[in-house]
């Protein structure tokens, strides 16, 4: 599939009359995904109504969509759809940071629906010249973020563990500072991809002592002076630990969700590293992080849009998560159109 898409303007759909029913995705069960008319949300005071154009499917919503033990199903009307993005359809009492009309990125978590409300405090509103392109604000803001605290200048060596849409990010990122930047990942395409953001070395996450010998060779046995581990899962956080040189720093930004994870402690000790923990909270600072991303799209810092290699219609939502589970070749990020 093409690379880049473009989203059909809504202007017209602002003279369209806000309807009393919408259509919004319930995963009934595990890997079942079923579509029901229910009401649409009605804005309380600070809040916004939102017309969803689309939404990013994130891998974080995966353990929801496969099931665990954990989760009680039907899930909750539009959950876990967090990576939204659409036009103001209707405010609530004291908004005034947005209009009817504006385009925004937003802050919350049930968008996998025609509309979702969002806090105003929480809704980035977009320049115009993103008028036609995907925006999934969340993401975007938390790689930024993640960035931001990693404190990486021209002078470090920089190993990316997991080189899907959050590791490429991070990629382009390291790049525009001028770090050296190793790319670890398990697929080819996603090694390919990360070639094209920028990466000045790629290794393949096939066998263990294989990638932390081939580190070492590109650092002169130093390892390296920053780690980012970008998976949320146990094996490539060892190998993070492993490669990641005396005094650097293990940036570990992957959402590790699914329970209790070992690290060697020792090895962490001895070699004196600090740990910084930068899956962020705070929505504040997620905000932040996306209005800050905004303006590094429109400097060319950052580029998306190559990123975004999957497009599907809202009723192929549950395709969608069976590409992304099965590592479809060539998978990045999906994008869902309402």
């Amino acid at each position: 599939m093409d690379n880049i898409t473009t989203l059909t303007k809504q202007t017209p759909l602002l003279s369209t009359p806000k309807p009393s029913l919408m259509k919004a995705a319930v995963i009934t069960a595990p890997r079942n995904i079923d579509f029901a008319n229910v009401a649409v949300p009605v804005p309380g005071p600070g809040q916004v109504l939102i017309r969803i154009e689309g939404c990013g499917i994130c891998g974080s919503d995966l353990p929801v969509w496969e099931g665990r033990e954990w989760f009680q199903y039907p899930y909750k009307t539009g959950a876990p759809g967090h990576e939204g993005f659409g036009i103001v359809e209707e405010m609530g009492p004291d908004v005034n940071s947005v209009a009817v009309g504006d385009r925004v990125a937003m802050l919350s978590y049930n968008s996998y629906a025609e509309f979702d409300v969002a806090e105003a405090s929480q809704v980035v509103k977009l320049p115009r010249q993103f008028d036609e392109i995907p925006f999934p604000g969340e993401p975007l803001g938390c790689a930024i973020n993640i960035f931001n605290r990693s404190r990486i200048t021209s002078l470090d060596t920089v190993a990316v563990v997991g080189a899907g849409f959050l590791g490429n990010l991070l990629i382009q990122l390291c790049k525009s500072v001028g770090a050296n930047v190793i790319a670890i990942s398990r697929r080819e395409s996603s090694l390919k991809m990360a070639f094209e953001c920028g990466a000045d070395h790629i290794v393949k996450m096939d066998d263990h002592y294989k990638v932390i010998q081939k580190v070492n060779e590109l650092t002169r046995n130093e390892g390296c002076s920053r780690v980012i581990e970008a998976t949320g899962k146990q094996w490539p956080l060892d190998i993070a630990g492993e490669i990641v040189g005396i005094r650097g720093i293990l940036i570990i930004a992957g959402f590790h969700q699914d329970g209790l994870r070992q690290v060697n402690v020792q090895n962490w000790n001895w070699k004196g590293i600090d740990v910084i923990n930068a899956h962020e909270r705070d929505p504040r600072e997620y905000v932040k992080g996306m209005q800050l991303a905004m303006e590094a799209v429109a400097a060319g810092t950052l580029n998306p849009a190559q990123l975004y290699t999957h497009h599907y219609e809202f009723g192929e939502l549950n395709r969608a998560f069976e590409d992304m589970s099965a590592g479809k070749d060539g998978y990045i990020k999906g994008i869902v159109k309402m």
